[in-house]
């Protein structure tokens, strides 16, 4: 009898311990959509203040993205000229046809060159005339100013492998200058690199100001609720209690501006798309400028959640303990 009677105590101070977490539980989540809602309402009804707070950290966001998004577009439309590199052997001027000819076949038949073309001077102004739109004037020259051209292709794929090969077709006595088509490409893409670099070191710089920003201004709200957290923390209210409506605080400036940000990219794009189509056209080129999509929008409103939280923490940790009641 008394083992069922203990039995029976044991399963209903389980119940009551599982009762009590749920108790503590619905409370928890109680206090965390109040806190969210009363922090939006504080938030909202301040417009003019809240706008321009949302408009300052939309700009420290929307530079470095922006900045961003741009270098995508141009390497989206470099990725375009990619091709194989190519050498462009200048003939020496008293170097006679055949000649040419043999030494052009010799390079054919090595294993690191995969395909080499001769382009007599007679072609390559030919060819120039009719590109360059200058026909009428060249053809008033009294003598042909290009020399004889031999464009050879190597068969390696790096980049490495094509100057090494240019340093030594250079060398030969045949050739007066080797020129690496792909030289001012490698420049581009290395320009590109920097750029990015550049962006990211001025993207930090601006994260850290929206997070001094956003401290500041959650600061200034603990100051003006300095009484309230008193009393609270007086009742035997915790600091994660009294910390909880600043965190949500500093979350809806934070999605605020992150919604700035994208916003002001996107109109940003937009007021460029017409003349970039044009100026497109005038090269008969179909690209068109690519914006943040969704997701990058997404990623942005998200990314000044997250901001807006580590602002609105570090003011917290750093002004909440100096509020104690005496």
């Amino acid at each position: 009898m008394s083992a069922r009677r203990l039995a029976a105590q044991r399963r209903e101070g389980a119940s009551q311990s599982r009762t009590g977490f749920q108790d503590l539980y619905r409370a928890w989540m109680r206090h965390h959509r109040l806190s969210a809602a009363d922090s939006l309402y504080r938030v909202l009804d301040k417009p003019l203040s809240s706008v321009l707070t949302w408009l300052v950290i939309g700009i420290a966001l929307a530079l470095p993205v922006g900045l961003n998004v741009a270098l995508d577009n141009v390497d989206h439309l470099s990725s375009g000229w990619d091709s194989p590199a190519q050498i462009s052997l200048f003939l020496r001027e008293d170097l006679e046809a055949d000649r040419a000819q043999q030494f052009q076949q010799a390079l054919a038949a090595r294993e690191d060159i995969a395909g080499a073309r001769y382009v007599s001077r007679e072609e390559a102004l030919a060819e120039f005339s009719e590109l360059s739109g200058f026909a009428d004037v060249l053809a008033s020259l009294d003598e042909n100013p290009l020399p004889d051209l031999v464009l050879v292709t190597p068969a390696g794929q790096g980049g490495e492998a094509a100057s090494a090969l240019r340093e030594e077709l250079q060398a030969t006595p045949e050739v007066a200058q080797a020129v690496l088509d792909m030289e001012w490409l490698q420049r581009l893409n290395s320009l590109m690199e920097l750029s990015r670099r550049l962006v990211l070191a001025v993207g930090g710089l601006l994260v850290l100001g929206v997070v001094l920003i956003l401290g500041n201004t959650i600061r200034l709200a603990i100051e003006s609720r300095r009484e309230e957290i008193v009393i609270v923390k007086l009742v035997g209210g915790s600091n994660a209690f009294v910390r909880r409506p600043f965190l949500y605080t500093g979350l809806w400036y934070g999605v605020g501006g992150g919604v700035f940000a994208a916003t002001l990219v996107a109109l940003s794009l937009w007021f460029l798309s017409a003349p970039v189509d044009q100026l497109a056209a005038l090269y008969q080129s179909g690209f068109q400028l690519s914006g943040l999509g969704i997701m990058g929008a997404l990623n942005l409103v998200i990314l000044g959640g997250l901001l807006g939280l580590t602002g609105a923490w570090l003011a917290v940790a750093r002004h909440l303990v100096e509020i104690e009641p005496r």
